[in-house]
């Protein structure tokens, strides 16, 4: 079949090729209502985007503030980051996990994790090539393969006992992937603690990874944006795999467990002709972060941690009172294990109208925003996701609010 040409002149973002093959952003509608209520003048509790409420410690904006007020620092920075923060990040693995990682070969600082991911796509994927992509997930883990030109290999992410991924079922599907998918999977990406679900990654969980990632000749990508935010025992790190660096690279943002969503820092650490080939796209591409930014996230890298526990502790009392207030409001809603973040089934009397409506019903009716699961792939169809953005009064109204809607609103 011959390919049809694009329209000339364009009229809109979907004429250009690789816009126009993207899926639907499923966000849109609720976004735009969301604004039309607010103009109108309703009380809105946004729970929608994990966009962090809290501000950045004291400690980290002063070391700003003192080197934002240097003409040196206002050159252009490092594509890959200046070596300092290379090496703060270096050494919180070493503090952290007990892993020995090179600053100059094995470290390069991103725009935020999501950047770092869609670039590092397009410098490891050729036209065509498989990833693996479990399902629901962060949207930037499938639409960076679409970006780069490669081809989405959904595998159901299944919860296991106690707030843990089915390990064994993932790996499963991963072996059974590469035994059957053409052209074979050439990456997996994996993510844990997971944004949207909220699932662990069991004790073991990352050895077998490993093995099986080397067995079917895959390279690795773990994104550990939520690295902090394990609610009882920590969460592992890839890296700390013996061999992982082998095959592997992981992705680590100051943008929650800092407080710092705005800055916009981020790192890959880990294989180095993998972080070899994130660095060169990128000299390509961007002069780097403000040099002040640089320096003051490297001062909370190595600064005292009490500021991480205590964001952690935050979030965890916030879950508490959305998932309380929704439980005494007739809605049995798990308790996340780990992150910033509430997933839940929608209530079985408004399952047929799908996570979009069923967000739509929550705007109109209650004010009260949330994600909806269709926007993290189609396994997270059936489910709405609540980011824990808003203090904890504010979400005990949140779901007083829902209970009363879910009251008067019950289909039949």
């Amino acid at each position: 079949m011959t390919a049809q040409p694009s329209p000339w002149p364009p009229t809109s973002s979907a004429d250009f090729p690789r816009i126009g093959s993207l899926p639907a952003y499923v966000f849109a509608a609720i976004n735009a209502e969301k604004l039309e209520r607010i103009a109108a003048g309703h009380d809105v509790i946004d729970l929608g985007m994990g966009n962090p409420d809290l501000g950045t410690p004291g400690h980290i904006v002063d070391e700003l503030v003192e080197h934002a007020r240097k003409p040196k620092h206002h050159r252009y920075s490092a594509s890959r980051g200046i070596y300092g923060l290379r090496d703060g990040m270096a050494e919180h693995y070493a503090r952290r996990y007990g892993v020995t990682v090179d600053p100059e070969t094995e470290v390069v600082v991103t725009i935020g994790a999501k950047e770092g991911i869609a670039h590092l796509m397009l410098a490891l994927l050729g036209d065509g090539d498989t990833v693996i992509v479990p399902s629901p997930a962060y949207p930037i883990h499938r639409y960076s393969v679409l970006f780069a030109g490669g081809r989405v290999h959904g595998l159901p992410l299944v919860a296991g006992a106690d707030g843990f991924v089915d390990g064994d079922a993932l790996l499963a599907g991963v072996e059974e992937a590469c035994r059957t998918v053409t052209p074979a999977p050439r990456l997996l990406v994996l993510s844990f603690p997971n944004n949207p679900t909220t699932l662990q990654a069991p004790p073991g969980f990352f050895e077998n990874a490993v093995e099986v990632c080397r067995r079917n000749r895959l390279l690795l990508v773990h994104d550990f944006a939520y690295a902090d935010f394990g609610f009882g025992a920590e969460a592992p790190s890839l890296l700390a795999v013996p061999g992982a660096k082998e095959i592997g690279v992981e992705f680590f943002s100051m943008s929650k467990s800092y407080c710092m969503a705005g800055w916009r820092v981020g790192f890959c650490v880990g294989n180095p002709a993998m972080v070899g080939a994130l660095t060169r796209i990128k000299s390509y591409l961007d002069y780097g972060i403000f040099e002040p930014i640089q320096i003051a996230a490297a001062h909370a890298l190595r600064a005292g941690q009490e500021c991480v526990a205590e964001t952690r502790e935050v979030y965890r009392r916030r879950a508490d009172a959305l998932v309380g207030g929704l439980n005494a409001a007739g809605w049995p809603v798990p308790t996340p294990a780990a992150t910033m973040f509430v997933w839940s089934p929608i209530p079985d009397a408004f399952r047929e109208m799908g996570s979009i409506e069923f967000a739509r019903l929550l705007l109109r009716e209650a004010g009260v925003v949330v994600s909806p699961g269709l926007g993290f792939g189609p396994e997270g169809e059936g489910h709405v996701r609540f980011a824990l953005i808003e203090p904890e009064s504010r979400l005990a109204q949140a779901a007083e609010r829902i209970g009363a809607v879910l009251g008067r609103a019950a289909p039949g």
